[in-house]
């Protein structure tokens, strides 16, 4: 465990095969984790616009997780593992949080373009921004388990 993740909650372990990292669903929690796999990213190679769309997406479902599956009750644990390889970025996130409406993820539309600032909503824009920026995406619950599966395309850059 780093210094940032005994100060947090966070604990990060780096496997042959990928990332581990363990946290609880609050808003300090996630912010030290993000920042730790951004340091375990650069570390293995990727560069700073794969490290920002990696950050992103899991920043989106980290705070989709902490905001709705946990969001008026107790914040819980939260497992997320990647994979890294030469075509993407495979992020597991599992969470014992509420289960996503209906047992299956948003299908947002785009955001409303051409409408004054005033009047765009505040939130929103999470699934549209994971959907758009990841390739695949699974949902699963799984005895009282969510599980979010998500690969982020490598761009090399």
């Amino acid at each position: 465990m780093d210094a940032q993740g005994a100060r947090t909650g966070a604990t990060t372990g780096l496997a042959p095969t990928g990332i581990r990292i363990g946290l609880t669903a609050t808003e300090a929690h996630i912010r030290a984790a993000l920042a730790t796999l951004r340091r375990a990213l650069a570390g293995r190679g990727l560069g700073p616009t794969d490290c920002d769309t990696t950050e992103l997406v899991l920043a989106e479902a980290l705070n989709n997780i902490a905001e709705h599956a946990y969001g008026g009750q107790r914040p819980g644990p939260v497992q997320l593992a990647l994979r890294t390889g030469r075509g993407g970025i495979t992020a597991s996130l599992r969470d014992r949080g509420r289960p996503m409406p209906g047992n299956r993820m948003p299908e947002p539309g785009p955001p409303a373009i051409g409408v004054r600032r005033e009047a765009m909503p505040e939130g929103g824009f999470g699934w549209f921004l994971i959907r758009d920026l990841t390739t695949a995406r699974r949902y699963r619950r799984v005895r009282g388990e969510n599980r979010l599966t998500l690969c982020i395309p490598r761009t090399g850059r």
